[in-house]
């Protein structure tokens, strides 16, 4: 099985940006750790500030992957584009995030991509992303 984790814009600085919501454990850190859990998954990592970037890494792997946990961050609530990208390949999608959009300010309780998604998880801290994982293989 071949999956990727695609992060969108300020998620490089989980382990840093606001401690209190997102952690103190670097991502790169995090998945290392799911690396070594999942060892019998081929994982790739990906994260970009910008938007036509991650369109372009979806279009990348959307037809070739067994699976995508996207992270879009800000951009899950404002880009029309990350939803058609979404809908466009072939490879399902979990959308994940770190914290309970629905627990912060109402302009996060929208995400314009979970509709296109195979399934989200959000609020588990990190673990989100290992949850969205065993979506995708079954619990180890």
């Amino acid at each position: 099985m071949k999956l990727i984790i695609i992060n969108g814009p300020n998620l490089n600085l989980i382990g840093t940006r606001e401690t209190t919501v997102y952690g103190n454990q670097t991502f790169d850190a995090y998945f290392e750790s799911l690396k070594t859990k999942f060892k019998h998954i081929e994982m790739d990592y990906y994260q970009s500030n910008v938007e036509g970037e991650l369109i372009n890494k979806l279009h990348e792997t959307g037809f070739t992957y067994d699976g995508i946990i996207l992270n879009a961050g800000g951009y899950t609530h404002t880009s029309v584009a990350l939803r058609d990208a979404v809908a466009s390949i072939k490879t399902p999608v979990i959308e994940v995030h770190i914290s309970n959009i629905f627990a912060r300010e109402e302009f996060r309780h929208n995400s314009l991509i979970a509709p296109k998604c195979k399934g989200s998880i959000s609020g588990f801290g990190l673990d989100s992303y290992r949850l969205a994982i065993e979506s995708f293989v079954g619990v180890e």
